[in-house]
């Protein structure tokens, strides 16, 4: 079992939003990853005393925990109850109720020695590169489906769209929001590595299109995951200084993490 992990803030005057661990267990068998991409609210509007990194590390803290600990519960019952645990650290202090209360996306990922549980939810990534040379990216593509346009208006992403049916769902304090997780298991011998990406590191692929997933997964294999974030930059300097043809009105750099597991 191999882990490796970097992870870069998108400007060094903000703090990393970003969270990640990996868990080994203590009878050696199996292994568990978890991987946070805090969302940012506008102007700082959201109705919580707490900064959104203070929200990731807790709920990733008990993502973590309870992932290794509590066999018994699936994935989804571990978001679940994890949302409910941190929900409850702050709601006697902060409007929960917000539409922009702190709130994250989430890869989830628990093997064993016969199968891997996966669990992802909003526009973070999860690959899983098998055994016969294929890779298998595991997405919720909901933010892909939205009408054309219809995150240029936060306001209008807010009220109709975050957490809404019909719209995108990220883990804030609403514990009911972990059965819209895309789950799956998968035989643990069919599976090589696995990859955890939040959207800053997986716009290699997804944005400036320098290669498909298989491609994404064969740069952490060689290179590793902080060269995955070094390209990735590079990327978004360049485009940045040649009319922002890729990035349009986008943040020029993202928080950028990345999780790589060889089993």
């Amino acid at each position: 079992m191999l882990f490796a992990l970097a992870t870069a803030p998108g400007s060094p005057e903000r703090p990393n939003e970003d969270w990640a661990a990996t868990a080994l267990p203590a009878s050696g068998r199996g292994g568990t990853l978890v991987l946070l991409d805090g969302v940012t609210p506008p102007r700082g509007d959201d109705g919580c005393v707490h900064s959104v990194p203070w929200f990731t590390a807790r709920l990733g803290g008990a993502l973590i925990e309870l992932s290794g600990s509590r066999q018994d519960l699936t994935l989804q019952e571990i978001l679940a109850l994890s949302i409910r645990r941190t929900a409850d650290t702050h709601r006697s202090l902060c409007d929960l109720s917000h539409a922009r209360t702190p709130q994250a996306t989430v890869v989830m990922a628990r093997w064993d020695e016969r199968e891997i549980e996966h669990l992802v939810l909003s526009d973070s990534a999860l690959l899983l590169g098998m055994r016969d040379g294929s890779v298998r990216p595991v997405l919720d593509d909901r933010l892909d489906r939205l009408p054309p346009g219809a995150l240029t208006s936060v306001e209008f992403t807010d009220t109709r769209l975050r957490n809404q049916e019909g719209g995108f769902f990220t883990a804030a304090a609403d514990p009911a929001v972990a059965s819209r997780a895309v789950t799956g298991r998968t035989p643990l011998d069919q599976v090589r590595t696995l990859a955890a990406l939040t959207d800053g590191a997986s716009r290699w692929t997804e944005l400036f299109r320098e290669g498909d997933w298989a491609d994404c997964l064969g740069v952490l294999g060689k290179e590793g995951p902080q060269s995955l974030i070094d390209r990735v930059r590079a990327l978004e300097d360049a485009d940045a200084e040649t009319g922002r043809v890729r990035l349009g009105r986008g943040k020029t750099h993202d928080d950028a993490t990345v999780v790589h597991a060889v089993l």
